[in-house]
């Protein structure tokens, strides 16, 4: 797809007074993806403006599973080659961000310096085989079994992207169920504030494994069929896979190096529903304050908010908790809050599904194109809420939220604008 021009920061125009601190603004300036569309984010766009879904029948991942999925088709190896080292979560990681950055000067100071903040919920667990079970110590001998090992925890794929583009700042993981990247990128924006490093780059991978499929289906949370989220006739989730990473800087550290800006975090949020280790809070109330905290520290009405990209999962009880919390949230609002789920188009890619449903989120702020949930025939009665379907609508969107949530109870809202600069297509920012 065309990605049309986007505005060199220092002929930005801000025309929010809100936005008043380039120091205290955090702007996105470039965006990588790996997803079942393929490599970049102009394929994610293309795909899902197309209305195309990625969920197909899947059998055998382990043993007697017949179901749905989402999964990425011929992962290019690391540049090196080796892939011996890494999990297929580290490798789409790296890709991801390798994408974000591709038009980067790479051996600026500020990029040599920036930070690293990732998610994920599998990470290297991915790899593990059955024959693991019948001789782990005759596993772990074979061919590279060791080296993966070291892939296990979280932290190693922040590890494994920023030894891949070698930058020195801090490297930090998150591991909180399905609302990680989306946390990850709060914190990323919030070590920059900090001073932490000049630049941060933040996001989630996860890979299909048999791992996360046999646990989802021993919690029956799977639908058999291509899901159906806030569909009254529901039955369940799909998993995916898939990665993306954004490149988060301050406006002022943009402006000094003519970056291109993609979208303002104008905010975010964190909560907790402290109340099941599964089981979301059946009125949403840790999900109602998540957005509206992220409203207060964006100071911006439920009013202005065009659009929220949801969770939504397509289970029985997340869906019911969540349009809950968009009539807490919502409430008084003059017209319904338009509302639609992505993962309807591929899945849920647990640790990267915030992360990547941020850069949709942009994508539709850049575009004005409210995405519709697909398959949704029969929404749940919701009267603060406009269930999106059917085609794409077509409008201005100067604001945007991304909702994430998940297991243990984890929230987290972001608030995307445009700053009241440009608008058309996206592509990477260039240094």
């Amino acid at each position: 797809m065309s990605s049309g021009r986007l505005l060199p920061v220092s002929d930005l125009r801000i025309n929010d007074p809100r936005i008043n601190d380039p120091r205290e603004t955090i702007v996105v300036t470039g965006i990588g993806v790996v997803s079942p569309y393929g490599v970049g984010l102009d394929c994610l766009q293309a795909g899902m403006l197309a209305g195309k879904c990625c969920l197909s029948p899947t059998k055998d991942v382990y043993p007697g599973f017949d179901g749905t999925t989402a999964a990425v088709c011929g992962l290019p190896l690391p540049a090196n080659g080796d892939s011996s080292r890494y999990s297929r979560s580290d490798q789409m990681a790296m890709l991801a961000a390798r994408d974000a950055v591709e038009n980067f000067d790479r051996d600026s100071a500020a990029f040599r310096e920036s930070g690293v903040f990732m998610a994920s919920t599998v990470a290297g667990l991915s790899e593990i085989e059955p024959a693991i079970a019948e001789d782990p110590a005759a596993w772990y001998r074979r061919g590279s079994g060791l080296a993966r090992a070291a892939s296990y925890p979280p932290a190693h794929v922040a590890d494994a992207v920023g030894e891949h583009l070698g930058v020195r700042g801090p490297r930090c993981a998150v591991s909180a169920a399905c609302a990680s990247s989306a946390m990850a990128i709060a914190l990323a924006a919030n070590m920059l504030l900090d001073g932490a490093a000049p630049m941060m780059l933040a996001g989630g991978s996860d890979a299909l494994c048999p791992f996360t499929l046999s646990g989802f289906s021993s919690l029956q949370a799977l639908d058999p069929e291509p899901c159906r989220p806030f569909d009254v006739n529901r039955k369940g989730l799909n998993l995916g896979e898939g990665a993306a990473v954004l490149v988060l800087e301050t406006l002022d550290a943009a402006k000094a190096r003519s970056a291109e800006v993609l979208a303002v975090v104008r905010g975010w949020a964190m909560t907790n529903d402290a109340f099941h280790s599964t089981a979301p809070q059946a009125q949403g109330n840790g999900l109602a304050d998540c957005m509206r905290l992220c409203m207060e520290m964006a100071e911006v009405s439920g009013d202005e908010v065009g659009y929220v990209n949801a969770h939504g999962t397509g289970t029985p009880l997340n869906d019911v908790a969540e349009s809950n919390a968009y009539e807490t949230a919502f409430r008084g609002r003059g017209r319904p809050v338009p509302v639609s789920s992505t993962k309807s188009y591929f899945g849920h890619c647990l640790g990267a599904a915030g992360a990547l449903e941020a850069a949709i989120t942009i994508t539709a702020v850049r575009c004005g194109a409210l995405l519709p949930t697909l398959r949704l025939t029969d929404p749940i009665e919701s009267p603060n809420v406009e269930w999106l379907r059917g085609e794409v609508r077509r409008e201005a969107l100067p604001l945007a939220m991304s909702v994430s949530a998940g297991f243990g109870g984890s929230n987290t809202a972001l608030i995307f604008g445009s700053g009241g600069f440009g608008d058309g297509g996206l592509r990477n920012g260039r240094s």
